[in-house]
């Protein structure tokens, strides 16, 4: 949601004053692992999510909104290219992207706004129109090893609706454009699902039996009409505002599953989604309770976690954020992340999660992007290290020296600007081993549209002839596990010269 202060809402989960990590900023744990399946399409088993191998996997990954705007595109374009933004969420230990839109992309002549295409940058997206634009995220990403899930987040640009319909979008072009959706990402297991309405909220009900308003009833119409069309994906319903008289976030309310569940006619695919919130967001009476933060596994348990707990079905917290500037906030997310956390009784396959946001411009939360687009908040991405989890395989494709994951030595390499003062700039470049098979050593070659001169290198050596450098590891990261990641970084000058496309080998 394209946040700016704006409700009266409620629900939330644990407590631990500070996470593990906080403040480091280092996703290191989550590309140390190896690889943790996620290939093919998925489904659910119980409270898991499993992959076309029956493995468990989880969403650990990022909300990147504009598709929803009156730019009809994820926002930062204006200021940086598609690819280096995800391959820095991608470097950071996201897996996964949420990304909003609004029916009003399927419009004729539905055109998106404010990308920059000076000195390079997002070549590939121009002339396209916005569902276009969407296919070239989507296959990036695919490449990057992450997954996307698409989000019906509202009618139109507009603003946020209560129901799934107005008087201008009837529900008809609601599941024809969700329909769409489904058909147009079909044997692309990139895409593994849809989340249907954003935040349905008052007066939405869950089980109350009117067609016009019980959220839980359009969910299965709407969702069986996906599944009609493709079967494999998977179906994500967010919760309501009220049930028997007890009220909690715009789409967090998750209290009638229990009496309701959602049937569709494809067994195996819904998986529930909450969302929830801090005090930058709107107050809430469990924030002035005395016991807070300890009341707040309670208070989740109630609206959402028992889905999960009593093993009904998995559990994505498909929207949480705040600014991070209050005490009762820091607190709040420090209990979140310990609720969301893998534990010994629930095994790896703990709650899934899309944090939000990555944009800095999300009003009431801010995002894990500062203001510049390119600095990462590392206060913020430090609370969510404990519960980042393993990429997914790539699927392949040129750019950024992408392998196919095959038994032949395979290498992807991302670049990240971490600081950039004008007149120099430092970079972190992740060396990601995509193959099946451990790699011995790499090289990773790259050549900038300016005049950059690599200054000094760490981790690494280098050789620079024009503007093109070739880095070669040093003599302890060259080995790396099917799946592991080894990291270098420079410094440079001079600055704003962006991140290029790299290639990348490995023997």
């Amino acid at each position: 949601m394209f946040r700016t202060l704006r409700r009266a809402l409620c629900a939330a989960a644990a407590a631990l004053l500070l996470p593990l990590g906080l403040g480091l900023g280092l996703p290191a744990t989550a590309h140390a692992a190896p690889a943790a399946g996620g290939a093919g399409y998925w489904h659910t088993s119980g409270r898991q999510i499993l992959d076309a191998s029956g493995r468990s996997v989880r969403i650990a990954g990022i909300n990147w909104f504009g598709f929803e705007t009156s730019n009809q595109v994820v926002h930062g374009l204006w200021s940086r290219d598609y690819k280096s933004m995800i391959d820095q969420m991608r470097s950071l230990g996201y897996n996964t992207i949420r990304l909003p839109y609004s029916d009003d992309i399927f419009k004729s002549g539905a055109v998106p706004s404010s990308i920059d295409f000076s000195a390079g940058k997002n070549a590939d997206l121009q002339g396209l129109n916005s569902l276009q634009v969407i296919d070239k995220l989507v296959a990036y990403a695919g490449q990057d090893g992450l997954k996307v899930i698409l989000d019906r987040h509202r009618p139109d640009s507009g603003g946020q609706s209560a129901l799934w319909y107005t008087a201008s979008v009837p529900e008809s072009t609601w599941i024809a454009n969700l329909k769409s959706m489904a058909s147009r990402y079909k044997g692309n297991a990139t895409v593994i699902g849809i989340d249907l309405h954003n935040e349905p909220h008052d007066p939405a009900c869950w089980g109350c039996g009117d067609q016009a308003t019980d959220w839980r009833l359009a969910a299965e119409r709407a969702g069986n009409a996906v599944l009609s069309v493709n079967p494999d994906l998977l179906i994500f319903v967010e919760g309501i505002q009220t049930f028997n008289g007890v009220s909690g976030w715009w789409g967090g309310n998750l209290m009638g599953v229990g009496q309701y569940p959602v049937r569709l006619d494809v067994a195996n695919r819904v998986v529930y989604s909450a969302h929830d919130y801090a005090t930058s967001v709107a107050q809430q009476s469990w924030f002035s309770d005395p016991s807070f933060p300890s009341n707040m596994p309670g208070v989740w348990d109630k609206y959402w976690g028992y889905i999960f707990k009593q093993n009904i079905a998995p559990v994505w917290v498909g929207e949480f954020g705040t600014t991070l500037q209050s005490t009762v906030d820091q607190k709040w997310l420090a209990a979140l992340v310990s609720y969301m956390r893998p534990t010994s009784t629930s095994g790896g396959d703990s709650f899934h999660w899309t944090f939000w946001s990555w944009n800095p411009n999300s009003g009431d939360t801010g995002g894990i992007l500062k203001d510049d687009w390119q600095t990462v908040d590392t206060v913020k991405d430090g609370y969510l290290a404990t519960v980042k989890a393993p990429g997914f395989p790539s699927t392949g494709g040129g750019d950024n020296g992408g392998g196919d994951g095959g038994g032949k030595a395979a290498c992807r390499a991302t670049y990240v600007v971490s600081s950039d003062w004008g007149s120099g700039f430092n970079a972190d470049v992740t060396v990601t081993n995509t193959g099946s098979t451990a790699i011995k050593s790499w090289k990773v070659t790259w050549t900038w549209s300016g005049s950059q001169k690599v200054t000094n290198m760490w981790n690494a050596s280098y050789t620079q002839s024009g503007a093109t450098v070739t880095a070669v590891n040093a003599a302890h990261n060259g080995a790396i596990a099917a799946g592991g990641s080894a990291s270098f970084g420079f410094g440079g000058a001079p600055g704003s010269g962006g991140a290029p496309s790299l290639s990348c080998t490995a023997s």
